[in-house]
């Protein structure tokens, strides 16, 4: 199957400006195209991999892929898909974030792709100059056209704003002239500042470039995708640790599963059609769920990494946690990146009942509730179970772990995680 017309299967192409065109630079071999990724953060969320795996499977077939990150773009800010202005980040900011990205982005083993950043040819550029090579080639009508602003144009959009579509149309034209880029992907969101791009390189050039999207990646629930109930999901396993995207990923509805191993994974249809029968016919076993959180979390942290969130899965819902709360690296990788992680400042001597009905459950925890989940033997700390809810916590030897962490447990599943902080 043509790796365009499986990418339609999976139901990545969104928008394209000349299919043939396309199929045919990638029948080429060889040819260049780019994506880019602006620094709002100084590492990408689960929202963002999809370009990542996009940019990975074209290459796959024999395209060279051109990584834009955005050290210009990034200090002034895409209105895409925003309703409101971004705030501006200090120029510190955006280089610290820009070199989060470029490395993380490297990190995935391109064996061909090429590294850019925008700063170094919009950074130092003239005004003067950029306003006669790109603002003479569009009217304001043209402009005011694009999605991005229209749909800014009740609440108002600030000049910084509006130009950014020149910005990006810019970046095409030059990696055009130095890289011989023909192709620019992103997300559907990005289509006005992509055919911004088709356009100047048309009208300087007189050459047909070309651009492609994909689908705005969102949950059966409506919500974009990158965010958790309790926040962002990231890349950086300083920022989400392994075990929690693992997590994440095992835990995804099941509306979402079969749609999100089209996107995220390299497993062939033929294999994913075999997932969705079985989460059809057999859902208990959640081996669709399985074989999504084993494929993402090892193509973004490795084998290793991958192993060691699965065994800390197994041991925390259904084995002995010995393993995690005597290993401080293990322990610290549970709340890392846990932002339903709570937070105290001390314990004041809390007896145990006191201390639990004190954390932030989903649904509130009395004093009295706390006591008889006690003495249904129902409540654990630290993998030990509690039979005396007077006892003060504290004072015990393993009641903190590494004088930081408490893990309880409440029925067979439900954890809480509280960090105690100085």
């Amino acid at each position: 199957m043509h790796i365009l017309d499986e990418l339609k299967e999976r139901g990545l192409v969104y928008q394209v400006s000349n299919e043939a065109a396309v199929r045919e630079l990638i029948d080429q071999k060889g040819g260049l195209f780019y994506i880019g990724f602006d620094p709002t953060a100084s590492s990408l969320h689960v929202g963002g991999l999809l370009g990542i795996v996009f940019s990975k499977r074209l290459e796959l077939a024999g395209m060279i892929p051109v990584m834009l990150v955005g050290g210009a773009t990034g200090r002034i800010g895409d209105p895409s898909g925003r309703s409101q202005e971004r705030t501006l980040n200090t120029y510190d900011a955006v280089e610290s974030m820009t070199s989060g990205l470029e490395k993380q982005i490297g990190q995935f083993n391109f064996e061909h792709a090429h590294f850019v950043n925008n700063y170094d040819w919009l950074g130092m550029m003239p005004l003067v100059d950029f306003l006669r090579d790109a603002g003479k080639y569009f009217t304001v009508n043209e402009m005011l056209a694009k999605d991005s602003v229209k749909t800014r144009m009740e609440d108002g959009i600030s000049f910084t704003e509006f130009s950014y579509q020149l910005l990006q149309a810019y970046d095409f034209l030059k990696l055009y002239e130095s890289r011989n880029v023909t192709l620019q992907l992103g997300g559907s969101d990005q289509w006005g500042n992509i055919t911004a791009g088709i356009e100047l390189v048309r009208k300087v050039k007189h050459v047909e470039v070309l651009g492609m999207t994909m689908p705005l990646v969102t949950r059966a629930d409506g919500k974009k995708m990158g965010k958790s109930e309790s926040g962002a999901v990231w890349l950086d396993p300083t920022m989400t640790s392994p075990y929690h995207l693992y997590q994440f990923w095992l835990n995804v509805d099941d509306a979402d599963v079969v749609k999100f191993l089209k996107y995220y994974t390299f497993l062939a249809l033929e294999e994913i059609a075999v997932l969705e029968q079985s989460l059809q016919t057999e859902p208990e076993k959640r081996e669709a769920h399985k074989a999504l959180a084993d494929a993402v979390t090892e193509f973004v942290h490795g084998k290793e990494a991958l192993e060691q969130a699965k065994k800390m899965s197994e041991v925390l819902f259904g084995g002995d946690i010995f393993e995690i709360v005597s290993d401080k690296k293990k322990c610290e990788a549970l709340f890392v990146g846990n932002i339903a992680v709570q937070q105290i400042k001390t314990l004041n001597t809390m007896t145990i009942v006191d201390f639990l009905a004190s954390l932030a459950w989903k649904a509130p925890l009395s004093k009295r509730q706390a006591k008889e989940d006690i003495e249904a033997g129902a409540i654990e700390i630290n993998g030990k179970k509690v039979s005396d809810g007077e006892q003060v916590l504290g004072v015990g030897e393993n009641d903190v772990l590494f004088n930081r962490y408490i893990i309880v447990k409440r029925g067979k599943k439900n954890y809480h995680f509280v960090e105690v902080v100085q």
